[in-house]
């Protein structure tokens, strides 16, 4: 489970994907997640299905290793699937004991499903298609604009960014400790849930210990190094946005004219009502 978090890794390939520029990705997740939420007829969610497919196709990262990812939040899933089936009303479908299952109900939980799992796998070809290093660099850039309104711009960037390289390293050092602790006989499986709460003890203890040192270390390394914040900072690769760049915004601008014509004109409304 703990190997199939994906949010955090960056993939090498050499493709069109990983050569944008860290901006053009960013503000690309940010209109994929808003059209999810802004649109939300079947054509739309079809359309945007075509549009991430065609991403994941030319950012050639294989599609296993990207919904990988998607085991993390299963239970976050089919809880809101669950909920989303039996609290809405409506026109009811099927009646289980005291629960209805309305036609609302199994529209908003497929939706609901689709959009979790489009916001992982969006936001997953973000980070594995760009370093963090680059992350950072466009995060900075994006935000630059409120560092007039005294905004620690760079200081969110930088955290940011250690946030995203610690996830897969901290997610690493859970795999070995769980290994080395059920070598010494822990049982994290068995049991209720407040017996398994008590034996991730053995687990989290060492965890924060390690997550400490490795903040430690990485402070005293920056410090060493003469770090003292993104004041005066020049880059050794300033970002510059290319033709590339310039024809991917286009390509954004013209996915949010096609969902919000596909959304308002409804070619499939008849297979729904």
């Amino acid at each position: 489970m703990l190997r199939d978090i994906t949010l955090g890794q960056y993939y090498p390939a050499n493709s069109v994907i990983h050569k944008l520029d860290p901006r053009v990705k960013l503000a690309g997740t940010l209109v994929f997640i808003v059209s999810l939420f802004a649109f939300s007829s079947a054509e739309a969610y079809i359309a945007a299905t075509v549009f991430l497919g065609a991403v994941i196709y030319a950012s050639r990262v294989p599609l296993g290793f990207m919904l990988k990812g998607l085991k993390s939040i299963f239970i976050l899933m089919m809880f809101t699937v669950v909920f989303n089936l039996f609290l809405i009303n409506g026109t009811p479908v099927v009646r289980i004991w005291v629960f209805t299952i309305t036609k609302e109900g199994i529209e908003t939980a497929v939706f609901m499903a689709i959009r979790l799992i489009y916001l992982v796998v969006g936001s997953s070809v973000m980070t594995l298609t760009t370093t963090p290093n680059n992350l950072t660099d466009g995060l900075e850039k994006a935000l630059r604009p409120l560092a007039k309104i005294k905004v620690p711009v760079h200081e969110i960037a930088m955290m940011m960014s250690i946030a995203l390289r610690f996830i897969p390293i901290l997610m690493e050092e859970t795999d070995k400790i769980m290994k080395a602790q059920t070598a010494r006989g822990a049982d994290f499986e068995s049991g209720g849930i407040i017996k398994k709460a008590k034996n991730m003890i053995p687990l989290l203890v060492p965890l924060f210990i390690s997550a400490f040192r490795r903040a430690n270390d990485l402070a005293m390394a920056m410090e060493a190094r003469g770090y003292h914040g993104g004041e005066g900072r020049t880059k050794m690769k300033p970002l510059i946005y290319q033709n590339r760049d310039k024809a991917a915004y286009l390509c954004l601008l013209l996915y949010l004219v096609a969902m919000f014509f596909i959304n308002r004109i409804g070619f499939f409304a008849g297979l729904w009502y």
